[in-house]
């Protein structure tokens, strides 16, 4: 048989691939919210390039260097918030600072990955600010360069644990297929349900242990508490909307959180009908707000904190963006609550685990879908910016170079590219 790659002392091939040849470890003792929030603020003030970008740099810095969990509980964590409502980077964030710290933890990751990008969009909001210039998209440019590498990596790094024989590889190109046919959130849904039901009939070792990962501290009873306000909300919202401007505001954000699969970009569409529509934020000021969102490392739900500075209406500025920011990501952590306990308890039954190898690899085709649209379209569009987003990706996975000095040079990259041409 040939050689594995070589192993370090935590069972970690270089580049991060689980070694199955013996049981995982049982993980790293708890952590505390201090050491969840600095790294989530780390995290939140280099993360570019969108969701699945995010998913890439949460792996790399807490799979990979830090070892907080298995690269398979991470799959599965990743898998579920696909399954769910809501901005899935920050459902996985939410969960893992859980996982790591408990209740402070969960949100002292909330906390720091959403703050910086919601501060400079609030900031944005109130000085109007707009980027332009060549360094100023040069930059950006750069910053949807190195998305690409950051998405390459991830994809690189999941498939070769996630997708180690001929059925599972055949699942990730199938769902690569789905979302050919069927783009959008509804597709990845599909792919994922489909890769489940596929692991099922074509698995055949035995299901990988569970562990690597900290026991979720959400018990059932808890869980089914969120769910119950998650759908109290969503139904009462809208009947008492009608009482004051506030409660207005609450259902509009509410409701386009409970509403999109995908997060990100999906959920603008319904924010433009609920703020624009509704006059209480001009068109142009909208796409301005969605322009400078681009711009941002973190999530792009943090738009709702601009959107809330500048409404027309009261409340507006810092009550609007809190109003707005808190409403819109409240329900994928309801629901992400009420999954947690019921998801944990599933992944250690062998037949859930062949379906979650399934659904892994359906999650690995997702991302190679995403690496070329809208990732790769987006940001390369000549020899150029493929050669930068080569380099970059050479820098990450064989210079093992930080994710945040990557970044950093592929905005300068981007600043040298504008100027030359």
């Amino acid at each position: 048989m040939a050689a594995g790659p070589e192993r370090d002392a935590d069972g970690q091939g270089r580049g991060g691939v689980t070694d199955t040849s013996r049981p995982e470890p049982a993980g790293p003792r708890p952590g505390t919210p201090s050491e969840v929030l600095v790294v989530f603020l780390k995290l939140g003030m280099t993360s570019f390039g969108g969701p699945v970008a995010h998913l890439g740099y949460f792996r790399d810095e807490l799979v990979i260097r830090r070892g907080w969990l298995s690269e398979v509980a991470y799959a599965d964590l990743v898998a579920l918030c696909q399954f769910l409502p809501g901005p899935a980077s920050s459902q996985v964030g939410f969960a893992l600072g859980l996982m790591r710290a408990g209740w402070p933890g969960a949100f002292a990751a909330f906390l720091g990955f959403t703050l910086p990008s919601a501060l400079i969009l609030f900031g944005f909001a109130l000085t109007a600010a707009a980027i332009a210039g060549p360094v100023g998209v040069g930059a950006l440019n750069g910053l949807k360069i190195v998305a690409v590498a950051i998405v390459a990596q991830a994809v690189w790094g999941m498939a070769r644990s996630l997708c180690p024989d001929r059925e599972r590889a055949t699942i990730a190109v199938g769902a690569v297929a789905v979302l050919a046919l069927l783009p959008g959130a509804f597709g990845m849904v599909g792919a994922i349900v489909l890769g489940a039901g596929a692991g099922l009939v074509l698995g055949r070792a035995a299901a990988t242990p569970a562990g690597g990962h900290l026991a979720v501290p959400v018990s059932p009873a808890v869980g089914a508490w969120a769910l119950a306000v998650f759908l109290g909300l969503l139904l009462l919202l809208p009947a008492v909307s009608g009482q004051a401007q506030a409660l207005a505001v609450l259902d509009s954000f509410f409701r386009a959180g409970a509403l999109v699969f995908g997060g990100g970009h999906v959920v603008l569409p319904l924010l433009e009908a609920e703020v624009v529509h509704a006059g209480w934020v001009g068109r142009d000021s909208f796409l301005a707000g969605y322009g400078a969102a681009q711009a941002v490392p973190g999530p792009l739900f943090t738009f709702a904190a601009y959107l809330g500075a500048v409404l027309g209406p009261t409340p507006n500025g810092i009550a609007g963006a809190l109003l707005a920011l808190l409403a819109i990501f409240l329900p994928g952590f309801l629901l992400l609550i009420a999954a947690l306990p019921f998801w944990d308890r599933l992944r250690t039954r062998p037949r859930a685990q062949t379906a979650m190898q399934g659904a892994n690899a359906a999650v690995v085709g997702i991302l190679g879908a995403a690496l070329y649209s809208p990732v790769f379209t987006t940001a390369v569009s000549d020899m150029r910016d493929f050669t930068l987003a080569l380099a970059c990706f050479v820098l990450l996975t064989g210079w093992k170079a930080p994710p945040w000095v990557v970044v950093l040079l592929a905005a300068s990259g981007g600043v040298g590219l504008a100027l030359t041409g």
